[in-house]
This record gives structure tokens, sequence and C-alpha cells, in this order.
């Protein structure tokens, strides 16, 4: 029953329609509480209702099984396991370098951020907004990217190299990070394939834009985040990915418009990138890659 405040608070016609109000809310049929909405489907994208979301290209049973294709991690006090620890204790005097402020740059991923990681090397700044077809493309494959990349971080739940020690990495540390597995490097993954991808539509670039995606990957070596291995499974497990996905005719139609936009794009009056930033990157680049 509805509580009423103690008599002297109020004012007596106040009162009578405060008990009127709660008599009627008693008498008052009882109806059951409105359902929840329930989440959007899948297939929907929630900040825009209308438009489909993003799908991956692969089916189930073609994307690239990871866990057969890569050897296991390096077993405790093995000689590449050794060779992990040595280039993770190595680059951490990297620290407030060109190369350690590329590492920290790399860190963004997804379609927009390569297209601005790879500007030195392409020539242009690519305004995001004239090059649909390379968005979805790439975001399409990450997707790909991504469930290749699940299955031998679950199997092999390998730590990352910052855990248990205090030594300096490019991102903030937080629970979430050091809960997540190492192996392979989801951004080296990413990275190559997309390096891979870029070189398919502007070829005459294909060895700036090669090295630069291998540089992408071992950005997460600088940063402190993932081992050498874990990089070099990322880069198999990527080039895995981009076999499959040239395997398919949607993906294959898809590049082919990219590419035409792409090259529109690069022709055009696009933002020239930044020169002291680019040349910045190309002293990081020509630091001797990490050996693997």
């Amino acid at each position: 029953m509805l509580r009423t405040p103690s008599l002297p608070l109020l004012a007596p016609a106040a009162l009578a329609l405060l008990l009127t109000v709660a008599a009627r809310a008693e008498d008052a049929p009882h109806h059951p509480p409105a359902m929840t909405p329930a989440a959007p489907s899948l297939g929907a994208e929630t900040l825009k209702p209308g438009k489909p979301a993003v799908k991956p290209y692969l089916a189930d049973a073609a994307v690239p099984d990871a866990v057969q294709i890569l050897p296991a991690p390096p077993a405790h006090d093995a000689p590449l396991d050794k060779a992990d620890r040595a280039a993770f204790n190595s680059t951490r005097v990297l620290k407030g370098t060109a190369r350690w402020d590329l590492a920290a740059n790399d860190v963004a991923e997804g379609a927009a951020a390569v297209l601005e990681n790879f500007a030195c090397v392409l020539g242009t700044r690519i305004d995001q907004a004239r090059v649909p077809a390379v968005i979805n493309l790439l975001e399409r494959a990450r997707l790909d990217l991504a469930r290749a990349t699940r299955g031998p971080k679950v199997h092999y739940r390998r730590l990352r190299p910052f855990v248990g020690n205090e030594a300096p990495i490019c991102v903030q540390r937080s629970q979430a990070l050091a809960d997540s597995f190492s192996y392979p490097s989801g951004h080296a993954t990413q990275g190559w394939a997309y390096a891979l991808i870029l070189a398919s539509l502007v070829p005459e670039k294909a060895t700036p834009i090669l090295t630069r995606g291998r540089a992408y990957g071992e950005s997460r070596i600088v940063c402190g985040v993932h081992w050498l291995s874990d990089v070099a499974a990322g880069r198999l497990t990527g080039t895995a990915v981009f076999a499959a996905l040239m395997g398919d005719a949607t993906f294959r139609a898809d590049l082919d418009r990219a590419r035409a936009e792409l090259r529109s794009a690069m022709a055009g009056a696009g933002t020239v990138p930044d020169q002291a930033a680019c040349n910045r990157e190309a002293d990081a680049l020509r630091e001797p890659p990490l050996e693997f």
C-alpha cells in the first residue's frame, strides 16, 4: 500500500488529494512490466538500423585453421623462447626514439587507421569518405582475419611479454590487455594482410607497402605487447587468410572495385602527408628489421 507522509506535514486539501490518488492506484488493474526490447540482430548495424552490418567474406569452412597451420609457441627455455625474451628486453631501450613513436602510432587498427598509417608510402592521405569500396574491402577482410587468429589465441593461451614485470610498454597497461592472449599477434596478422591487399591494389608500390606492413607488425614487439614469435605467426596467419580470400569470387570483385577507387583517389587532389612525420617514419624504418 502507498505510504503517506505524516499528517502534520500536509495541508488538509493536499492530504485529501493524495489519499484519493492512492486509492485509485490500489484499485487499478496490475499489468506486467513491459518487455525489454530484444537485442538487435547481428545482421543489423545498431547505429544505422537500416544498413546491413559488415559481414566476413569466408564461410566458416573456408577460414584457414591457424591452429593446424602455425607451429606451437616456443617451449620455455627453448632457443626461440630465449630469442623472444631477448627481443623484448633489447627493445625496451627504444623508448623515446622515433621507432618507439612509430610503434605507438601503429597501435591504431582498422581500415581508416591503416590508410593513415600507409599514407607516407602511398604518397597521399586518403579521405575515407572518398573510398567506400576500399573501406568495405578492408573491414570485411578484418572479420575473417579476426576469426583466423581466435583459434590459436584460445588454444595456446599464451601470456603477453609485459605480464609479471614493470618494463615500459608503449600503451597503457590494463587488466583487459594482460588477460588477452598473445599468440598470434592480431595486429601483425591484420597489418600484413592489409599490406598484401594494398600491394595488390597498387602493385607499383608493393615494395614500400610491404616494408611498411612488416614494420607495422614489428611495432608490437617494440611496444612490448607481443613476443617476436607472435608477430612471425601473425604474418603467416595473415598470408593464409589472404590466400583464402583470393579464392573467394566476392572478395575478388570487391578488390577490383577498390583498385579503381583507390587509384582515382590517389590521382586526385588528395592531402599530402606531413613531410616531417614521413621523414621520422623513414628514419624509423631504416632501423634494422628484428631478426626472426
